[in-house]
C-alpha cells in the first residue's frame, strides 16, 4: 500500500521538491504544506519496522537521518520518529493541523540551536582495570586472600571482581560528572544515553546555541588534554535535535478510546485530573492485593491501567476529550519527546 513517509517538519508554506532519498532512486523527497509549516515526505510503501531484522532497520535509520541532516543546511527541522507514515496527503495535512501550535512552539525553542553528541571511552580498558586493581582497598583484599592456607577460592575471585567493578564504576561516575560539568557550562540542555559496553564512560547529547559551537569544542579539547590520552572522545555534530525534540504520530482507534472511557466510567468532557482520579479509584478497587481470592484480579487491574494509558495519550495538557465531533472518529495524537 502506497503511503506518505514523514521525515520531519520544517517552516515553509511552499510545496516543493527537495531531492531524492535512499529508499529508492525514484522516491522523491518533497513538502506538503499547511499554513506556514510543511511535512517533508516521500512516497513509500508501509513498513512495520518492529518486524524487520536489525541490520535492515539500521539501513533505514541511516537514510532517515541522512535526509534530515541534509535539510539542516537550509532549514530548522523537527525530526520525526523513524517509521512515521500517513495514509495520504490529506492525513499529512491533518497531522500538521493538529500539531501546528506544538510544532511552532518547538521551532522557537530550537531556532539557531544544534545537537552535539559526545561519547567518551577508555583508551585502554585493560590498563585501566590494572590501575584500579592497585587501589589500596583492592590490594589489601588480594593480599589477605592470598595469605590464606587454601589459596584463593572461586568465591574469593568473585568478591575481588565485584569490588573491582564497584571501584571502576565510581571512577567512571566521577569522570562522567566532570564531563557534564565542563560541557554543561556552554550548553542549554543535555540528555544522557545508555552506555553500550564496558569501555564506554560517557554517552550524551548536548543542545547548544550554534554560535557557541567553537566554544563547546574548545571545552572538549581541554577535557581531552586533561585526561592525558587515557580517554578517547568522539564528537558528532552538528545534528538536528534528535534527543530533545523528536516528534511522533500515534493513531488511537475510536473503539479503543470508547472502551477506555467505559472502563474508567468517565464522560466525554473529562479532564486529565478527572481521568487520574477515576484510575486511582478503580485501581484501588481492583488491586490484586485486595482481591487475593479472585483469579481474575491481575487481568482486571491490567485492563484498568491500559485504559488509563490510552486516555492519557489522548490528553493535550489538561484538556483530554473536549470535542465530541473529533471523538467520533479515530484520533491522531502528536507527541514530542522533550
Amino acid at each position: 500500500m502506497e503511503a506518505k513517509y514523514i521525515f520531519g517538519i520544517i517552516e515553509t508554506d511552499k510545496e516543493e521538491f527537495l531531492g531524492c532519498c535512499g529508499f529508492a532512486a525514484d522516491k522523491k523527497v518533497h513538502t506538503i504544506p499547511y499554513q506556514d509549516i510543511s511535512a517533508v515526505v516521500s512516497d513509500s510503501s508501509f513498513l512495520d519496522y518492529t518486524t524487520l531484522p536489525k541490520d535492515q532497520v539500521a539501513r533505514y535509520l541511516l537514510t532517515h537521518q541522512q535526509v534530515i541532516e541534509k535539510l539542516m543546511d537550509s532549514y530548522t527541522i523537527i525530526p520525526m520518529r523513524l517509521g512515521t507514515y500517513a495514509f495520504n496527503k490529506g492525513e499529512v495535512k491533518e497531522i500538521l493541523c493538529k500539531g501546528h501550535k506544538k510544532f511552532k512552539d518547538i521551532f522557537k525553542k530550537i531556532e539557531n540551536k544544534t545537537e552535539i553528541d559526545v561519547v567518551a571511552t577508555w583508551n585502554d580498558l585493560n590498563s585501566t582495570i590494572k590501575e584500579v586493581g592497585e587501589v589500596q582497598e583492592i590490594r589489601e583484599l588480594k593480599e589477605k586472600l592470598m595469605s590464606r592456607p587454601g589459596g584463593v577460592s572461586v568465591e574469593d575471585q568473585i568478591k575481588i571482581g565485584s569490588l573491582l567493578k564497584n571501584v571502576l564504576n565510581k571512577k567512571r561516575e566521577k569522570i562522567s560528572f566532570e564531563i557534564k560539568e565542563a560541557l554543561g557550562r556552554v550548553s542549554i540542555d543535555l540528555r544522557m544515553h545508555d552506555l553500550m559496553d564496558d569501555r564506554m564512560i560517557f554517552n550524551a547529547a548536548f543542545l547548544i546555541d550554534k554560535v557557541r559551537q567553537n566554544e563547546f569544542e574548545k571545552e572538549l579539547d581541554a577535557l581531552n588534554e586533561s585526561y592525558g590520552g587515557r580517554i578517547n572522545f568522539r564528537c558528532v555534530c552538528p545534528l538536528p535535535p534528535y534527543s530533545f525534540y523528536t516528534a511522533e504520530v500515534k493513531k488511537l482507534p475510536f473503539n479503543d478510546i470508547a472502551w477506555a472511557k467505559e472502563k474508567l466510567e468517565i464522560n466525554d468532557m473529562a479532564t486529565k485530573e478527572e481521568i487520574i482520579k477515576a484510575y486511582r479509584s478503580k485501581a484501588n478497587i481492583y488491586h490484586p492485593d485486595k482481591n487475593i481470592n479472585s483469579s481474575d484480579a491481575d487481568g482486571q487491574f491490567n485492563e484498568i491501567f491500559r485504559a488509563y494509558k490510552i486516555l492519557c495519550e489522548y490528553c493535550d495538557g489538561n484538556v483530554c476529550l473536549p470535542d465530541k465531533k473529533e471523538f467520533s472518529q479515530d484520533a491522531i495524537i502528536i507527541k514530542v519527546r522533550e
